[in-house]
């Protein structure tokens, strides 16, 4: 949380200085290839994760960053695990090896990709929920509300961040689909199934994190700032220097459909100190 006086304490500052490190080596992309471009893409991930791990410490706690890495990573790893032994839920697909290190055949990368992203999405379920269900009289009836739209919408935050991430990862090569169709106009190369899977996972994912994860206000201002480059980033690498405009057209409407809400959600608590009071008493009542 900030310092006293307004300052950020240093893991904040640590917070932010990964966070602006995963952007900049993301902006490297475009000048990439081979080798090096694979060596910026796990740069990036582990930055992102790292970023997500210290705020969730900084701002929550280290319990909180720990049940954070081992259930999200965890369950990230063992949905892979079964999927590539498998083919449920994502439909058939192999890793290439090109990713480094692995555990159960699933790059040890993966599962940190499912880390970085969990966290914040995790936040923006809390906010929406907030938002859409305030305080009742029925407090119990109030909690589950908010819990099932907690890991609705945050799920399906995080499953419309996979709306960037497959294309970019299957036409580099680092995993291949067995039966790639039918799948998204413009987006070959990768099945249906796959994006149901990830939304059935990631669903399940965020309700398991804020099972556990204890409800305490926090500042947003990392994630918010991971989210917002994620998603507007990514549609401008994709329009612009990919060559990828379907790609681009789904990243940004799927995830500027709960990333761009929550941003106006958050920007406008910060701005009116009351609606920010009433917004984290309603995130906290677990």
């Amino acid at each position: 949380m900030p310092a006293r006086g307004g300052r950020p304490a240093r893991g904040d500052r640590l917070a932010l200085v990964l966070a602006g490190l995963t952007v900049l080596v993301q902006v490297s992309y475009p000048l990439l290839d081979g080798r090096p471009l694979v060596a910026a893409t796990i740069a990036t991930v582990v930055l992102f994760c790292l970023a997500s791990l210290v705020h969730a410490t900084v701002t929550a706690g280290v319990r909180t960053a720990l049940l954070v890495l081992l259930v999200a990573g965890g369950a990230g790893l063992v949905a892979e695990a079964v999927g590539t032994a498998t083919g449920v839920p994502f439909g058939p697909y192999t890793y290439t090896g090109t990713l480094g290190w692995s555990l159960l055949d699933v790059p040890v990368v993966i599962p940190l990709a499912w880390t970085m992203m969990a966290w914040p999405m995790l936040l923006l379920g809390r906010r929406l929920a907030a938002a859409l269900v305030p305080p009742t009289g029925d407090r119990a009836r109030g909690r589950g509300a908010r819990a099932a739209l907690v890991a609705v919408l945050g799920g399906l935050g995080l499953a419309s961040w996979d709306l960037y991430l497959d294309p970019q990862m299957t036409a580099a090569g680092h995993w291949v689909f067995a039966s790639p169709e039918p799948g998204l106009p413009g987006v070959p190369g990768i099945p249906l199934t796959n994006y149901a899977g990830w939304a059935l996972v990631a669903v399940l994912m965020v309700a398991l994190l804020d099972a556990v994860v204890p409800r305490t206000e926090v500042d947003e201002a990392v994630p918010a700032l991971l989210l917002a480059w994620t998603w507007l980033g990514s549609g401008l690498a994709n329009l612009a220097f990919f060559g990828k405009p379907a790609v681009a057209a789904y990243g940004l409407v799927g995830m500027g459909l709960l990333v761009g809400p929550y941003l106006v959600l958050l920007r406008r608590s910060l701005a009116s100190p009351r609606e920010h009071g009433r917004l984290s008493r309603t995130s906290t009542s677990a």
